[in-house]
């Protein structure tokens, strides 16, 4: 199944990564550069997904999701992060993300969230 995923990642290196990975998996990414832009083009386009790094400029993923939800978005939003210490992830999900990935991504995670947070969208 292909998805369409909404990335909210500022480093281009990390979007690049993530873009290629989610490509040859056979899903198409939309880019945002920061949380703002995130918040833009959720309330804008449909998507699957959301993968949002939490340590953004301007915006950053906490405040994006909890603006998203506040917005009344229901799309399944997945905290991206390169914190992994204890309790990172519960911040994340009272935030109001649905799930967490830990950076650098591995493709078998990455694959896995994607397919149990879009199985109810088939």
């Amino acid at each position: 199944m292909s998805c369409r995923i909404l990335v909210a990642e500022d480093n281009v290196s990390n979007q690049k990564l993530i873009g290629i990975l989610l490509e040859k998996m056979g899903h198409r990414v939309v880019l945002a550069q920061d949380g703002q832009e995130a918040i833009q083009a959720a309330g804008g386009q449909r998507f699957d997904l959301i993968l949002m790094d939490m340590q953004m400029p301007n915006v950053n993923g906490y405040d994006a999701t909890r603006q998203l939800r506040k917005q009344g978005c229901t799309t399944p939003i997945i905290a991206v992060t390169a914190n992994a210490m204890v309790g990172d992830a519960e911040k994340c999900l009272e935030s109001g993300c649905d799930g967490y990935l830990s950076k650098p991504i591995e493709r078998s995670k990455l694959s896995a969230i994607i397919e149990q947070h879009t199985a109810l969208n088939v």
